[in-house]
């Protein structure tokens, strides 16, 4: 074991949406210490343009390494991890960063019918990384792409009644659902975010589509980078993930989420960064 070992992992995203992340992190890894940054004073990402992320992503970046001396980076935002993954690893070589991407690729493994829906911002829809990830799966299936502009702060503010009705719009919009030929059966989750909806969404998909979402794969990542680089925390009997939250917007939104999802009663601070 390093000394490295007993330093946090960072996690962020724009706001409350990379918790479904950093839930797949804790099950994964409950021996490690965890620092989340939800950047909601700057949100929604999804609206943003790539310098703008990219210079919002070096922040809170260097923030992690100089305020909390991370050993290991999850980028917990489809949107920060298509438009700025690349440029962070250039200038940060020495430490493992990881990134989400939507689950395409399991979702044509495990598509009966071949048609798949995709929900993600708009921004993640555009990037020239998501491109790359379609082109790569050309005439594997059909993807059916949709936006879903709203919806995330729509979740930021737990508002049920706007949650419900852009789900019913937009899944509305992609087209039939189900296990019969020519019907979308399996749904990707293209925004950290969507996962908190997933009750709403089904009231319109039906039981029997497949969601797929990116939390469980990006642990699983996290687990194999320290174990390579020696840097997994000894577990320690009896002893869950610690976490410390921060908001560079309403750290008592933070609070509220991290309390309904991850059943954490926790204390979020302001981030100024």
């Amino acid at each position: 074991m390093s000394k490295l070992s007993i330093c946090p992992i960072g996690v962020f995203d724009s706001g409350v949406g990379g918790l479904s992340v950093l839930r797949a992190l804790r099950a994964e890894l409950p021996h490690e210490k965890f620092v989340y940054v939800a950047d909601s004073g700057h949100a929604p990402y999804g609206e943003r343009d790539d310098d703008y992320l990219i210079e919002r992503s070096h922040t809170i970046v260097r923030w992690f390494r100089d305020r909390h001396q991370v050993k290991a980076l999850v980028v917990a935002c489809n949107t920060a991890t298509a438009a700025a993954i690349h440029v962070l690893r250039e200038a940060h070589p020495e430490l493992p960063i990881i990134g989400i991407e939507p689950a395409l690729k399991p979702a044509v493994v495990q598509s009966k019918t071949k048609v798949i829906g995709v929900m993600a911002t708009r921004s993640t829809l555009n990037s020239e990384k998501f491109k790359r990830l379609l082109t790569s799966l050309e005439n594997q299936a059909t993807f059916v792409l949709q936006p879903c502009s709203g919806l995330v702060p729509a979740i930021e503010a737990l508002d049920a009644i706007k949650i419900g009705a852009a789900c019913a719009q937009y899944a509305g919009a992609m087209g039939p659902f189900g296990s019969n030929a020519g019907e979308i059966d399996t749904l990707v989750l293209g925004c950290t975010h969507y996962p908190f909806a997933e009750s709403s969404l089904r009231a319109s998909t039906g039981e029997a589509v497949a969601y797929l979402e990116g939390g469980a794969p990006v642990a699983k990542q996290t687990r194999r980078l320290l174990v390579a680089a020696n840097q997994l925390h000894d577990e320690e009997p009896g002893k869950t993930a610690d976490v410390a939250f921060y908001s560079s917007g309403e750290p008592s939104a933070l609070a509220s989420a991290a309390l309904r999802w991850l059943d954490l009663d926790a204390v979020a601070l302001p981030l100024h960064s």
